[in-house]
């Protein structure tokens, strides 16, 4: 696995999902295994094998965070809004904060630092334009609004 890229917050994030995972899901966990044994035969019992299932999926969740924050550089957010300019107008203006990969989420606003768009914001300033090949190989043109680091 690679360098893991996470914002602050982020880190906090995954610490927090990791002790509730640990303190509260485990034993949570445990309990259904506990009752589900109680309904006898284990070859037969669906209670037992969900029960079993989730603590797997559990257990692989906690790897993967404990991976992730072994791994972590803390980054900072990159606060940026822009617009794009198609055939010499501008658009209405966008805000994004940039994160790392791991903190990505399109529908809050947040873009990966690894994206185009993010990769090529990173290091513009205020008032640069700048131009970013898509993955179709489509060309936007963006001019820098206002970025804060």
């Amino acid at each position: 696995m690679a360098e893991v890229l996470l914002t602050e917050s982020g880190r906090r994030e995954l610490e927090e999902r990791l002790n509730y995972l640990k303190s509260v899901r485990r034993a949570e966990i445990a309990e259904e295994i506990k009752i589900a044994r109680g309904f006898g035969d284990l070859s037969e019992n669906a209670e037992y094998d969900a029960a079993r299932k989730a603590q797997a999926e559990m257990e692989g969740e906690i790897a993967e965070i404990e991976a992730q924050l072994r791994l972590a550089k803390i980054i900072h957010e990159v606060n940026v809004t822009f617009v794009e300019i198609v055939n010499g107008v501008e658009s209405a203006p966008k805000s994004f904060i940039i994160v790392g990969t791991a903190e990505a989420d399109l529908s809050t606003g947040r873009i990966s630092d690894e994206s185009p768009i993010g990769a090529a914001l990173l290091t513009a300033n205020n008032g640069d334009t700048v131009e970013v090949t898509l993955p179709n190989g489509r060309v936007k043109q963006l001019k820098v609004i206002n970025i804060v680091r």
